[in-house]
């Protein structure tokens, strides 16, 4: 069975939820496609590097990055640092002739993801951007229900993206506060999640009338290097710096299609905690879907009796999208993981097979574009136009 060497990028909280999909794959798709080689795992420092090799099973271990690159042994190079760069590192690896998978958002702005876009295109190589969620069970059912027809023409789309960890204003300023480091806040962070699956389900978005505000103006600087994630507190009195990110961000939405929607999320809702919903209203039925229950998809078809009318369950399973490869007993429970897995297997596979992936580069770009667009409108105050 043909093998693939990886290098990953980053150590943190994503090269542990990288490395399980890695190790999983061949578990879960058997045979798979190919089986991925943990072969070398870069940090910042080499101390740092030295556990994330020990704890994620990479045979080795660096804090240069350009290791990964210019090592002729490796196939992957897999990018999960912060979002400031993945633009350098992409387009190095690209021109290195290595397939390359990169967490979201593919970078800071529209002009950084179509740099990382031509680089991959001209090199030839296979690319995916990281937006696990869509590989949710639940959610590739809801698009084979859109794809069958199920619920007709799509009227509507509207999705949330919720989270609390950053409500407390003594949450340390990790770099996803910081527009130098992560370009945006809750919308590139959180946000663009919701705004994939609106593309992914609903079609091509067009125009977008945007709204950011940033509640918590400073926080307290944070020490290491770890993204804390909103689990370690400051206390006493503490050196703060200004936050000049978004808290939260809501977006009316025009599809291509002539379909309308929304888009809200923010990491100041307390009580939520991963909260991704959708609900999909189509001239023949409705679709809703909420994270949190992931095993769960809602649906009503307008054509159901009119004494049975209304929201019923349809739980994820062996008949259903990745459920052979997943669990053989529908309700059983699909993690976070799980996607990560799938999420594997479908880059793994386009490699192997020589087959287009998704969301690829391409769709990192136009996310960004849409990303560009809500900032923008949010400034002006009025609807704008993805170019």
């Amino acid at each position: 069975m043909r093998k693939l060497n990886v290098a990953m990028i980053g150590g943190g909280f994503m090269g542990k939820a990288h490395s399980i999909a890695y190790a999983g794959m061949p578990m879960f798709f058997w045979p798979a496609p190919a089986i991925p080689e943990r072969k070398l795992v870069v940090d910042v420092n080499d101390d740092l590097a030295r556990t994330a090799a020990a704890r994620y099973g990479f045979e080795s271990y660096s804090s240069d990055w350009r290791r990964a690159v210019e090592d002729p042994l490796i196939d992957i190079v897999d990018i999960v640092t912060p979002n400031d760069s993945h633009a350098e590192i992409a387009i190095a690896a690209a021109r290195a002739g290595k397939h390359i998978i990169c967490e979201k958002p593919l970078a800071r702005t529209a002009e950084e993801s179509k740099r990382m876009l031509d680089a991959v295109t001209e090199a030839g190589v296979k690319h995916m951007v990281a937006f696990n969620y869509r590989r949710t069970p639940a959610i590739a059912l809801a698009k084979k229900y859109i794809e069958e027809g199920a619920i007709g023409n799509i009227l509507n789309f509207r999705g949330t993206y919720l989270q609390d960890w950053s409500a407390d204003p003594s949450s340390p300023l990790s770099w996803r506060f910081r527009k130098d480091v992560a370009g945006s806040g809750a919308l590139g962070d959180i946000a663009t999640h919701v705004i994939d699956i609106a593309r992914y389900l609903s079609g091509e978005i067009t125009e977008v009338m945007g709204m950011t505000t940033t509640w918590i103006k400073e926080r307290p600087v944070q020490s290491g290097g770890l993204d804390k994630l909103g689990t370690v507190k400051a206390a006493g009195d503490v050196k703060k710096e200004p936050v000049d990110v978004d808290d939260e961000v809501s977006t009316l939405i025009r599809f291509e299609s002539g379909a309308v929607g929304s888009i809200e999320a923010t990491r100041n809702a307390w009580g939520r905690n991963n909260f991704i919903t959708f609900e999909i209203h189509g001239d023949l039925g409705s679709i809703f879907f909420n994270y949190e229950r992931r095993d769960e998809l809602q649906v009503c078809f307008s054509n159901d009796p009119g004494d049975r009318r209304g929201f019923r369950t349809v739980y994820t399973g062996p008949a259903h999208p990745y459920g052979e490869a997943l669990w053989p007993i529908p309700a059983l429970g699909i993690g976070y993981t799980e996607t990560k897995i799938v999420e594997a297997h479908d880059f793994i596979s386009s490699i192997v097979h020589d087959t287009e992936v998704s969301p690829n580069f391409y769709d990192g770009y136009r996310i960004a574009l849409i990303s560009d667009a809500i900032v923008k409108s949010s400034e002006t105050g009025r609807w704008t136009k993805i170019v």
